[in-house]
């Protein structure tokens, strides 16, 4: 049986995620630290150019090496330009399903990429790898990711309370200063009848290309 995801390409008619690569560190450097980014993820922080070469030469290739998910990076068909990234996490091989995290960069929001993105490495899953579910876990306070999820189809599942660390500013906020705390989080679950039709109603309704190909 298969247990790694294959190393892959796939495009839509405005993005491209494609492997990580060392020319993405300044960019990525970049979206890692900005504010909205800071305050929903667990990365390091201030996020540095050492972490993003380890995360660009050991973790994310080990991601997918390891049979635990794959990350990609998000980027624009037309300019190259780093959008995002998307990850496939604690993926399950005897059950087919697997956990899904998204960053958008600062630049890019409001324009649907996060969307774009999910739906097409989502459509690559059920279809191309056979997979089963995708899960999504959004604190509830993030209703940007939230609304990925609704657009995707994802149907809400339950909450799981305290169970990230987010973080927040402190009142010294202007110096720098973060403090962690507890948030609950919105489990949505995605499944391959899920997306009937979701990528022409976001087509229609965004203007946007759907998915194209994988390679």
């Amino acid at each position: 049986m298969t247990t790694t995801f294959p190393s892959i390409s796939i495009s839509t008619d405005r993005l491209v995620m494609r492997p990580f690569e060392m020319a993405d560190i300044p960019a990525y450097i970049e979206m890692m630290n900005d504010e909205t980014v800071v305050a929903w993820t667990d990365g390091p922080h201030p996020y540095t150019q050492v972490d993003a070469e380890r995360w660009i030469r050991r973790i994310a290739p080990g991601e997918r090496t390891s049979g635990h998910g794959i990350a990609l990076a998000v980027t624009e068909f037309l300019t190259q330009r780093l959008v995002g990234s998307v990850q496939l996490l604690n993926t399950d091989w005897r059950t087919l399903a697997t956990e899904v995290r998204y960053i958008t960069a600062p630049w890019a929001r409001g324009e649907g990429y996060a969307t774009e993105s999910v739906l097409a490495v989502a459509e690559w899953l059920f279809r191309d790898q056979g997979f089963e579910r995708l899960e999504l876990r959004t604190p509830a306070d993030n209703t940007a990711a939230q609304q990925v999820a609704q657009k995707l189809g994802c149907i809400s599942e339950g909450v799981l309370r305290n169970a990230r660390i987010a973080r927040t500013r402190t009142e010294n906020g202007t110096d720098g200063g973060w403090t962690d705390i507890r948030t609950d989080l919105i489990v949505w679950g995605l499944l391959p009848e899920d997306l009937e039709g979701v990528a022409e109603q976001l087509a229609d309704a965004g203007g946007y290309g759907t998915y194209n190909d994988w390679k």
